[in-house]
């Protein structure tokens, strides 16, 4: 199936080659869940603060239940600050 995956701020550093953007396509098996394609991007995971599936925030504790399908959209932030 197929992934669409975004990274943003700092996380843009574990965008694989060729990809355009803040964005890349990505291949994975049926069944994979959240937490399993940001190990993938090997992204350590105390760096991802905010994920959304097709629009929708997905809490820390549901990304490793939380399975993927065709089409998907992931968004992946860093902890941000500012004021």
């Amino acid at each position: 199936m197929r992934v669409n995956v975004k990274l943003f701020a700092g996380l843009s550093e574990f965008l694989p080659p060729g990809s355009r953007h803040n964005e890349t396509p990505v291949q994975a098996a049926p069944g994979t869940t959240l937490g399993q394609l940001i190990e993938r991007l090997n992204i350590p995971p105390e760096r991802v603060h905010l994920v959304l599936l097709n629009g929708l925030y997905v809490e820390r504790g549901e990304r490793q239940t939380t399975r993927l399908a065709d089409g998907d959209a992931v968004a992946l932030w860093p902890p941000v600050a500012g004021g």
